[in-house]
């Protein structure tokens, strides 16, 4: 136990000084650790090459081989989930100061889509923390971020973003989760619905309105919340049986007369919505990462399947129908990747995202589904069985498209934003 718990430290000490060498590199030379004169460049540097490969290697050994077990089961992956923590994979997002990495939103990035690679139920457990957690991190005061950030690098405990509701998931506005303050304290009622790590989260980051007014806007309306997760009056609901990303713990959470304390507030009350809206900014790059490491997973499978299968006396990718097929894929993939890598040096580069994390969480949520699809096909009737991995593939990206804003949402940031630009 005591060698486990040195070599756990020495692996994440030594990771902290890799991220405190690239923050330091960051600050000489803002673009992406190369001299300002050298301009745009698509090199990585030394460190983000070793986290992009420490979590390959973690994806293609560990998650790989167990992806398909846990797919079938059900089985939340607590030693997935205790081995990324270790390895300094899970929360890389938090700032150092907080006893975190401290990562740049593309280093994280990085390492989601190799994560997502190896199997997105795994992933999206993993990348549920910086949803849970950020906004705590963009509107948290001192003492809340050492409370609750300081839990989450301890040990691996597990966070949750509460806010959609069984009648309000694209509709935030229309939430009807009511805190009601009385005293010193804040009274909850109300219902929570599709949260991720619903089941295994140690404290929430709930949104719930305060002002009873239906006329009020949805700005001032809202409150944020950090909400222990064995606070009385919290009951969680069953696991939700899901088309894919099985392994995915997401459950309802209903709310009756809970309290919270005053100092458990995000900055203060009718604050919420921004802040909640806010952090999916810094959240949707990595969703989009995700997606890609799916997408890419589906078109290695489907490029190894096509040099090894033969008919008509050669091997498929022989065959122009397929060949075309696989380097539309390619075409998909590499795109996505250049999106969610510009959506997160947009923040890196301390600037507001939104139009750029909505036009990468959309295309690689989108060409995830394509690419999954088309592995599918290259498969042929293998393809449409379990015992071969493409068709959990294509159960697992149809997410992409629905959470943290569905497709149709971006679609309508992306047009307020584009529309905006022109109207300046």
């Amino acid at each position: 136990m005591l060698f486990n718990k040195v070599l756990r430290a020495s692996v994440r000490s030594g990771i902290r000084l890799q991220s405190s060498n690239a923050a330091a590199a960051n600050v000489a030379a803002p673009h992406g650790g190369h001299a300002a004169s050298q301009g745009f460049s698509f090199e990585m540097s030394e460190q983000q090459k070793e986290f992009q490969q420490l979590a390959r290697k973690f994806a293609r050994e560990e998650i790989v081989p167990a992806a398909a077990a846990y797919d079938r089961s059900g089985e939340y992956p607590v030693p997935l989930i205790t081995k990324a923590w270790e390895l300094g994979l899970m929360n890389g997002h938090i700032p150092q100061e907080y006893g975190g990495m401290g990562l740049s939103s593309f280093e994280n990035c990085l390492i989601t889509e190799e994560l997502a690679y190896g199997c997105t139920g795994v992933q999206t457990a993993i990348e549920a923390n910086s949803l849970g957690a950020m906004p705590i991190i963009l509107a948290g005061n001192d003492a809340q971020k050492r409370k609750y950030l300081g839990r989450l690098v301890e040990e691996p405990l597990m966070c949750a973003y509460c806010v959609t509701e069984p009648g309000a998931g694209s509709d935030v506005a229309g939430l009807k989760t009511k805190a009601v303050k009385v005293g010193d304290e804040y009274v909850v009622n109300g219902q929570k619905m599709w949260i991720t790590n619903g089941g295994k989260a140690n404290w929430f980051f709930l949104l719930a309105r305060t002002n009873p007014d239906p006329k009020c806007p949805a700005g001032k309306a809202f409150t944020g919340f950090i909400l222990d997760a064995d606070t009385p009056g919290i009951t969680i609901g069953r696991k939700e049986l899901n088309m894919g990303q099985k392994c995915s713990d997401t459950r309802g959470i209903t709310f009756e007369d809970v309290r919270i304390p005053k100092e458990n507030v995000l900055i203060a009350e009718g604050s919420g919505f921004k802040i909640a809206m806010g952090a999916f900014d810094g959240t949707r790059p990595p969703v989009a990462a995700g997606a890609t490491g799916l997408a890419q997973r589906a078109l290695d499978e489907a490029t190894n399947y096509a040099l090894e299968r033969k008919t008509f006396g050669k091997v498929i990718a022989e065959h122009q129908a397929v060949s075309f097929l696989l380097a539309e894929m390619a075409m998909k993939v590499e795109l996505a990747r250049m999106a969610y890598q510009r959506s997160a040096w947009e923040v890196d580069q301390g600037r507001r995202n939104t139009y750029y994390a909505s036009i990468a969480k959309a295309f690689a949520g989108d060409i995830a589904n394509q690419v999954a699809t088309d592995a599918v096909q290259v498969f042929g009737g293998n393809g449409f069985n379990s015992d071969y991995p493409v068709e959990k593939l294509m159960r697992d990206a149809k997410i992409y498209q629905i959470y943290e804003g569905t497709a149709q949402i971006q679609r309508l940031i992306i047009a307020r934003e584009h529309f905006g630009r022109h109207k300046k």
